[in-house]
């Protein structure tokens, strides 16, 4: 098995077991909109749901859940196939494609059983809160910045050699 679809799965089996995990812990120990305070004014874990996109973008439209799943299912499928294309030499790349698929499929794990997402991480500022997330959602964000970044190195070494 190629090196690219053994991270795909290392990384899907280690962010989707934690992701769930933790959602499931949420979920059966606190109550919905509980919170605990981590960091006094800084960070909380906080149980909330999640009937949309980032920010509840759509949460109230009749058709967010096939809309989310369709969305979800598409990403991955093109996640795997841009996979396919990459050579074995782009590992952060690869690193990064495969954090993007586990979070997207952590997301779609709870759409699909749920309607919606469980969400618990509260980072803040004193009474400034940035929306509340998950592992999965982690996953996805720190995935994205290792593709800027190795995007932009390889753009870099580009430069350089012409």
């Amino acid at each position: 098995m190629p090196f690219r679809y053994r991270l795909l799965l290392i990384v899907s089996l280690v962010v989707l077991a934690f992701d769930q995990a933790t959602k499931l812990y949420i979920d059966n120990r606190f109550a919905l909109y509980e919170s605990v305070t981590v960091f006094e004014n800084f960070f909380h874990i906080t149980y909330v749901r999640n009937k949309g996109a980032a920010f509840g973008i759509l949460a109230d439209n009749a058709f967010r859940v096939p809309f989310f799943i369709t969305v979800a299912s598409i990403a991955a499928i093109g996640i795997f196939w841009y996979l396919h294309k990459l050579g074995d030499g782009q590992k952060l790349h690869v690193l990064a494609l495969s954090l993007i698929f586990s979070g997207a499929v952590g997301n779609l794990i709870d759409r699909i059983r749920l309607g919606e997402v469980i969400d618990f991480l509260d980072a803040h500022w004193y009474q400034h809160h940035w929306p509340a997330f998950n592992v999965a959602d982690s996953a996805i964000c720190v995935g994205v910045g290792l593709l800027l970044l190795d995007t932009w190195r390889q753009e870099s070494t580009k430069k350089k050699a012409t």
